[in-house]
Parts: C-alpha cells; structure tokens; sequence
C-alpha cells in the first residue's frame, strides 16, 4: 500500500511539473554548427521557448531545425531545471546548380541551401539546369532536374577527382564531366563508375591529355579524337 500511495504521488508530481514552469525552456544551446547557424537554429526553435522540458517533442525539435535548408538532422538533450541543448548536423555542399543567371548551392542529399552569388562556390562542381526546371530553397533535385547529375559526382572525392571536375552533364545517358582546364572525362553510363574513374586517374598521371578521354569502356580507353587506345594492364 505505501509502494502505491509513493508510485501515484510520484505520477501526480510529474503530471503537476509537466503543466507548470518549473521546467519551462528558458535557454537553448545549439552545438554542432557555426556561430552563425547556431544563431539562426535557435531563432528557429524560438516556438519551443517557455514550454515544458517534460512535454517536448522530438519531433518538434526536428522539424522546426530542418525546416531551415542547411540543416540535415536535429538531437537534442534536456538539461534541467531550464536548458534545451540541440545538437544539429548541417548539410554538406557538394555542387553548385546553376540555371540561367542563378546560383545554387547544393547539398550531397540534393538538398538546395542558398542562393549564391555569381562565382562564390566556384570551387565546387557546377550542374547546368533549363529555366524550366523549378528550384527552390530548400527542396531536393528532383529526377531530370540535377538528381542524377548530383549522383555522378559522389564517387569522384574517393576517385581524387572532386576539386578536378568543372562541370559534370548527362545527355541520353551518358556522362561527362567536364575538367579544369577544358578536358572532357566521358565515362558512358554511371554503371562501375568508381572503375572508370580510376582507370582516368591512372592514365592522366602518366599521359598529357588534350581534348578528351572516353572510358567508358575501360578496358579499352580512348584519348582525344583519335582512335588511340591505352593499355590499362588489364
């Protein structure tokens, strides 16, 4: 009987606390994320300011942090009596969308975080879109609208081609990326693409390329317009 009577003042004391201010949000720290971005994830998660720590959500803290197009995902800790501690992982660039004029920076999930201004990036990969095709912050590439181009420029960081590639493009298929410096890497399909992109890397260390290098097939690689072929030892 005493067990009970502890166990139903112990359910009334949370169920008091969980509708009172004791454990109101009062302060929220953000780890994980630039100074600047921590400034605006707070400023996002302003909603949750005053409500209880007991009654939080963590669904509610997710979605109002990724609503803001830099952030991928969203944790959080409660630090009592007052704090809400969030840590954030941002999204990570990967290429820069560009349609018409416009500049965009886009994430490896294919996410759009910002509008750039003409050149900044420009260190990034660039993807080529029509004026028709929608793009808008904070939405995902969506087919025939740079998803598949994105998808061709995974393996490159491994292949140590990333800060090499320009431009990448996908015509009927097929694709090229395009190298500083004008060299056009066509590797067919995106099928054994890792393959493809190291037989290239083992071929332009030892050969001084001009106009293109199709490997498409890689076992039997094409330099320029030529029909010279380069043993890869295989």
């Amino acid at each position: 009987m005493i067990g009970l009577a502890l166990a139903a003042l112990a359910a009334l004391a949370y169920l008091g606390a969980r509708e009172t201010s004791v454990f109101a949000i009062r302060t929220i720290e953000v780890e994980g994320a630039s100074p600047m971005l921590a400034r605006q994830v707070r400023a996002a998660l302003q909603p949750l300011d005053g409500e209880s720590l007991l009654k939080l959500h963590a669904d509610d803290v997710s979605r109002l942090a990724t609503a803001l197009p830099r952030i991928e995902s969203a944790s959080y800790d409660r630090s009592f009596p007052n704090t809400l501690r969030v840590r954030v992982e941002a999204e990570q660039p990967l290429a820069v969308l560009r349609r018409g004029n416009e500049w965009w920076l886009v994430s490896r999930r294919g996410r759009v975080m910002a509008r750039l201004t003409p050149r900044r990036s420009a260190v990034l990969p660039r993807i080529w879109v029509t004026k028709q095709i929608d793009v808008a912050l904070g939405r995902t590439l969506a087919e025939g609208g740079g998803s598949e181009e994105l998808a061709a420029l995974f393996p490159l960081r491994a292949a140590g081609f990333r800060r090499g590639v320009e431009t990448v493009r996908i015509a009927t298929g097929q694709v090229v990326y395009v190298l500083r410096g004008g060299l056009e890497l066509r590797v067919g399909t995106l099928d054994d693409l890792p393959l493809k992109l190291a037989v290239a890397r083992q071929i332009l260390k030892q050969t001084a390329v001009t106009g293109y290098l199709d490997v498409s097939v890689p076992e039997r690689p094409v330099i320029a317009g030529s029909n010279s072929q380069v043993s890869t030892g295989g």
